[in-house]
Parts: C-alpha cells; sequence; structure tokens
C-alpha cells in the first residue's frame, strides 16, 4: 500500500524498511529527526517504529541516535549472493589482487545499480566510491556494463534508463541511452567492458563476466587502478583467471547444495529488484 500524496509504502512493514533504508547514504549513525528526513516516514511513527526495530535486533540505540543491529548483519550473511558467492570467490579475488595490486570488486546487478558483494584494496585504495554492501549506477561501471550486456532483459533495462535518465558521476560518465546501447554491443562482443573516469576522474575499471557452465552470468569481477596502469593486455587475463576459478567453484558449490538438499540444480540468482514506487 502506498499513500497517495507521496508514492511511499503506507504499511507497517514498508515504513519499516524505509528506516532501515535511510541507511542506504553511508550514515552509520542517524538521529531521530535525521531518521525521519531521510526515510520520509512522519517523526512520532518513525520513533514508535524505530523502537520495535531496536526490540528485534535490527537497529541498535546508542545515546539519541540509532544504528543498524548485528541482526541485520546475521541476516545478510544468509543471503545466497552473499553467502555462497562471496565465499568460494574470496581466495580467487585474494590472488587476482596479488597479481595486479590493483582495487578488485565482486558485484551482481541490483536493478540500476550495481551491488558490491566484496572489496580487496591495499592501503593505496583509490576508489573511494565503492563499498561492500554499496552501490554504484551500473551504466558508470566495468562491472555494470557487464552484467546489463550480458542480460537477458537487456532492453527493458535500456528502457527504464530511458524514462529515468542516467545517473552522471563524473564528465566522462555516459551520458545518452543511445551511446549506453553501443558499449553494451561493443562489450557483448568482446566480453569485457572497459570503463575510463566514468566513476572517477583519474581512475578506470576493467570487467569481466562470471559465467556458470550453463551460461549463466552469475556476478563480475574487476579492476580499479589509476588509468595509466590500466593496461587491458596485461590485467585481462588475470581477470579471466579469476573469473574462471570462481565460476568453477561457484558452480562446485551449488551442486554440492543442490544434491544435499536432493533437489535439481539452479543458478545462483542475482538480488531480487526492489520496487520503485
Amino acid at each position: 500500500m502506498f499513500t497517495e500524496d507521496e508514492g511511499r509504502p503506507g504499511s507497517v512493514l514498508g515504513k519499516a524498511q524505509l528506516l532501515l533504508g535511510a541507511f542506504e547514504s553511508g550514515a552509520y549513525q542517524l538521529g531521530l529527526t535525521d531518521l525521519s528526513r531521510r526515510s520520509g516516514v512522519p517523526k512520532a511513527s518513525a520513533y514508535r517504529l524505530a523502537q520495535e526495530l531496536v526490540e528485534w535486533g535490527l537497529l541498535e540505540r546508542r545515546g539519541d541516535c540509532y544504528q543498524l543491529g548485528l541482526r541485520v548483519f546475521e541476516l545478510g550473511q544468509r543471503v545466497p549472493a552473499s553467502a555462497v558467492l562471496r565465499a568460494v570467490a574470496r581466495p580467487a579475488l585474494a590472488d587476482l589482487f596479488a597479481a595486479t595490486r590493483a582495487t578488485i570488486h565482486l558485484a551482481v546487478l541490483d536493478g540500476a545499480h550495481v551491488l558490491f558483494l566484496e572489496k580487496v584494496a591495499g592501503e593505496a585504495n583509490i576508489h573511494s566510491h565503492s563499498r561492500i554492501g554499496g552501490r554504484l549506477p551500473a551504466p558508470a561501471t566495468a562491472t555494470g556494463k557487464v552484467l546489463l550486456a550480458t542480460s537477458p532483459d537487456v532492453d527493458e533495462h535500456l528502457a527504464r534508463f530511458a524514462e529515468a535518465g542516467l545517473t552522471h558521476l563524473t564528465s566522462r560518465t555516459v551520458s545518452s541511452v543511445d551511446d549506453l546501447r553501443k558499449q553494451l554491443t561493443v562489450v557483448r562482443a568482446k566480453g569485457f567492458a572497459l570503463e575510463i573516469e566514468e566513476t572517477m576522474p583519474g581512475v578506470g575499471s576493467l570487467a569481466v563476466p562470471i559465467t556458470g557452465a550453463d551460461g549463466t552470468v552469475r556476478a563480475a569481477v574487476s579492476t580499479t587502478a589509476p588509468v595509466a596502469r590500466l593496461v587491458p593486455k596485461r590485467l585481462l587475463p588475470e581477470l579471466r583467471t579469476a573469473a574462471a576459478a570462481i565460476a568453477r567453484a561457484l558452480d562446485r558449490a551449488l551442486l554440492t547444495a543442490s544434491e544435499v538438499r536432493n533437489e535439481p540444480f539452479t543458478a545462483l540468482q542475482a538480488p531480487v529488484k526492489r520496487a520503485t514506487g
């Protein structure tokens, strides 16, 4: 149910989701006023629901502020895209970082954004826009371009971008859906995506898909580095080796899980797209 004036969820569950979603901006703690403002939930309702969420362990109270509770973390570790994919990918991602000394990302498509499941970076981490559990507009990122290009719903994605518009992170971010469509055609042909300064000046990314034995693209892995160090000829073999290793490990993990449950093997699915109202 949505309120007529704001198009926001009107149910208690919907308002609780808005309160939890208020932390997506990156804030670790929010006072009641900020929690109400960012979520769009009236202050009185926000206070009452926040108290209930504290009782459930989904929020924690720290003085006059609220923060996400450990129960959120606990449940998040059981999401298949996180629990399975992250676990099997970590060794290959660590090897990829050691070989390239670039910032490494593991991402899946979540609606119009990429969701970062894992990030491996050294002390010289130059990609401050990204974080585990964070999102960036898919058209602006190398991982996003790979996942869009290989998505069976690519035309639907492009139609939604045409309706909603593209988010510009820098002056070099792809600016039109027609240009994005051309980029995705090239990505499909080459099997990788190269992004130069579309998310951050002076920085670029190179990404390849993680493709299962059944042909399903389940995620993307990328290297992010200063543009001068982003040499596809050198980095692509390392990226493809890591992607293949993750795909094999994921296939084995899912097959083992299906055998234990005595169920047919099913490919790992990306996170369910959230309603936009």
